[in-house]
């Protein structure tokens, strides 16, 4: 007689389909879609086939965006701009909710669409695209109620082009549409021409709960319309895509006063150690990497196990591919729905041929696919070394790479060894080695022993090259507030160069010191906050001379007073800028951290040399970042390389180079080893910096022409720290 272990094991599911005809009945009734521009859908123009995935059929015709679109589009979001942001911010937070509301009502409909529109199986969107997305509406709608106490002297953006991807596209237009409105910008939306349906309901949607005309905007077409709305008449521009992307819309936006924001596709992490429950490992692995359950869009993962459990681990991973079901998304027993496009299997096909001929071995379970579609049997590549192409590459399908580590250290090298870092996990009983690991990887978003979380409430974003966008809790919202405006101090043009020559290699010798002091990042607050206030006193000694060398080269003698209250204040600041802890679900606490960036290359102003510096160096030290800075040439470079080692700075934390500050601000800018770069000189070269880091996508701030007395400090070290989020579930 059969166990009941047994009969869970060999029962197959029997079929549970929906039946879409509500989101078939409205695609019948708009037949041709236009543009969604100041309330209402224009006439259709020149169209294109929005085609169903898992089937090959066209959904609907959507009309291609050329410049006079883009142009009108972005017209009526700049008319409704001023009127928007006038609004009252409870006005705003009920907006939001009558939003949230609707959607709730619709939950339905929006999760057919889904399906229909990206291959997404249906369960997947009722249980996680649907809910979080009204978690993001509800929870913007209260930080919009208290946007004016919590961000004080802060205006709106203006006029925001998002620029989304084709997968997940419903929560990736609420998680920035969201915190976009509730900040008082207006929007225009370009959705990915592969699944624009979601974006164009949800305008349908807003005009419905009667959001203002122009507030939200959806133009579609294909990636001649993104250039097209790159440079359009926007004050900012949040882009979500592949890292390819993100590089080129950095170098195409260099020279203008746009904000850019990048949010970028790359491979999930997964640590799994000898003690970790391996079980639950599997199973979180299988949720994170092969349902597409988890917030960030799919592009493949890393799997790093533990020698010690390679094999129980690898059978067990196995075994559960052979029981994940693909087909139809519209079934509610469906594992995995088909891809975005044909486009995509073949690039995966591609990918996994690579991988092999490489040394991979590749491990696919037999199933029956759909004759029709873009359906792709998930995958895994065992024993893939960190030289195989398919190694942290970005495969946009249900990919794995696993590869064996022997060591918590060879772990964390092996993780932190790709150039992005987006999202991890680590799996171990031990938590005192899941909190040691934690602490050294290079993520954004970091979950123990649990599948990849997001919430609202919890910022999460990536670090090196999956982009330095937060979204998320207060962090999300600021992303789209424009800072104080600070009086401005006009640079020269041509800033003379400091005294001194510095070649590349002892520009790399520098960068090598700054990396090896990273021990300055592992200091308390309390300690760095001494040495903070031992830098203010040895600058407060040497104010009078300081003073009269500022005098003799032609600048304000006022500076290094003033310079001298901004070192003892950042001091001051020092110890209150800690990260938070809260409990976004029930029995998961979160850690809110406040990371250093690493190494820092600031190349300060010339307009305000001793200040200027101040204003920058020590912000960027007090959140334990090293800095390689560039400084002006009104001070001998010799008499502030002393005041830093006599107050006793360890060597390495703050590096002066001398030279021409053009051309090592972009060697900076192309170094792969300096994670970020401040340019305070003038905007021409801004520009030139922002072009050379294109390359690596370093995160780049361009504080140019501005007067540092008045600068907010709270601004600056906010630029000084990246977000790092941890998921700690706790309880029985």
């Amino acid at each position: 007689m059969p166990s009941v272990t047994d009969i869970l094991d060999t029962m197959a599911y029997g079929p549970a389909p929906e039946v879409p005809d509500e989101a078939l009945a409205w695609l019948a009734a708009h037949g041709r879609f236009g543009h969604f521009c100041n309330g209402a859908f224009t006439t259709a123009g020149p169209c294109v086939a929005c085609v169903n995935p898992a089937t090959g059929s066209v959904l609907a015709e959507v009309s291609q965006a050329g410049t006079a679109e883009v142009a009108a589009v972005t017209a009526a979001a700049r008319a409704a701009a001023p009127g928007w942001a006038a609004v009252s911010d409870h006005a705003r937070a009920m907006a939001l909710m009558a939003l949230a509301r609707a959607l709730r009502k619709r939950q339905r409909f929006f999760a057919l669409l889904t399906a229909l529109d990206t291959g997404t199986p249906i369960r997947d969107a009722f249980e996680n695209d649907l809910p979080g997305a009204i978690r993001q509406l509800t929870y913007h709608a209260g930080r919009a109620e208290t946007r004016e106490s919590d961000f004080p002297g802060r205006v709106p953006l203006g006029v925001v082009g998002l620029v989304l991807p084709g997968d997940l596209p419903l929560p990736m237009l609420v998680s920035h549409l969201a915190p976009a409105l509730a900040a008082g910008a207006t929007v225009v939306v370009k959705p990915s021409e592969h699944s624009p349906l979601s974006a164009l309901a949800f305008a349908e949607l807003c005009a419905e709960v009667k959001l203002p005309p122009g507030v939200v905007n959806v133009i579609t077409g294909d990636d001649t319309t993104g250039v097209a709305l790159a440079a359009a008449d926007l004050d900012a521009i949040a882009f979500a895509g592949s890292a390819e992307a993100g590089r080129s819309l950095r170098a195409a936006l260099a020279g203008s006063d746009r904000a850019l924001s990048l949010s970028l596709r790359s491979p999930g992490l997964h640590i799994v150690f000898a003690d970790a429950d391996l079980d639950a490992a599997v199973e979180g692995v299988v949720e994170g990497v092969w349902r597409r359950t988890g917030p960030f869009p799919p592009a493949g993962a890393r799997l790093l196990v533990a020698e010690a459990a390679l094999g129980c681990f690898t059978e067990k991973l196995v075994a559960r591919l052979g029981r994940l079901r693909a087909g139809d998304p519209l079934d509610h027993g469906s594992d995995l729905g088909a891809l975005l496009h044909p486009g995509r299997r073949d690039r995966v096909e591609a990918f996994l041929a690579a991988a092999v001929v490489a040394g991979a071995t590749c491990v696919r379970p037999e199933m029956a696919l759909p004759a029709a579609g873009a359906f792709c049997a998930p995958a895994l590549l065992l024993g893939t070394e960190p030289a195989n192409p398919c190694y942290g590459a970005e495969i946009p399908g249900p990919v794995a790479t696993l590869t064996s580590f022997r060591t918590p250290a060879e772990a964390v090298e092996l993780a932190n060894s790709a150039r992005s870092g987006l999202s991890a996990t680590i799996w171990s009983e031990n938590i005192t080695l899941a909190h040691d690991i934690a602490a050294q990887l290079v993520a954004g978003v970091i979950a123990l022993n649990t599948a990849p979380l997001a919430d609202a409430a919890v910022p999460s974003g990536g670090m090196r090259e999956s982009g330095a966008a937060r979204l998320g809790g207060r962090a999300g919202l600021s992303s789209f507030l424009r800072p104080a405006p600070v009086p401005a101090c006009p640079e020269p043009a041509n800033a003379p160069a400091s005294a001194g020559e510095t070649s590349p290699k002892a520009l790399d010798k520098a960068v090598t010191a700054a990396r090896k002091a990273a021990g300055w990042a592992e200091k308390s607050t309390a300690a760095r906050t001494e040495a903070l206030y031992a830098v203010a006193e040895t600058l407060a000694a040497r104010a009078g001379a300081l003073a009269d060398r500022l005098a003799a080269s032609g600048h304000d003698r006022a500076e290094a007073a003033q310079s001298v209250a901004l070192a003892f204040r950042v001091a001051a600041l020092t110890d209150r800028e800690a990260g938070t802890g809260s409990a976004a679900r029930a029995q998961m606490l979160t850690l809110t951290l406040n990371a250093p960036w690493g190494v820092i290359g600031i190349a300060c102003p010339a307009a305000q040399p001793l200040l200027g510096l101040v204003a920058l160096v020590l912000p960027a030290i007090a959140l334990g970042n090293r800095v390689v800075a560039l400084p002006a040439t009104a001070l001998p470079l010799a008499d502030l390389t002393a005041l830093f080692h006599d107050a006793g700075l360890p060597a390495g934390v703050v590096t002066l180079l001398p030279g021409p500050r053009a051309d090592l601000a972009q060697a900076l800018a192309r170094h792969d080893d300096v994670a970020a770069l401040w340019y305070a000189g003038n905007v021409t070269g801004a520009a030139e910096v922002t072009r050379e880091s294109s390359g690596n996508l370093k995160a780049l701030w361009c504080p140019t022409e501005r007067d540092w007395s008045a600068q907010s400090l709270a601004d600056t070290l906010e630029a000084a720290a990246q977000i790092k989020t941890v998921w700690i579930p706790y309880g029985a």
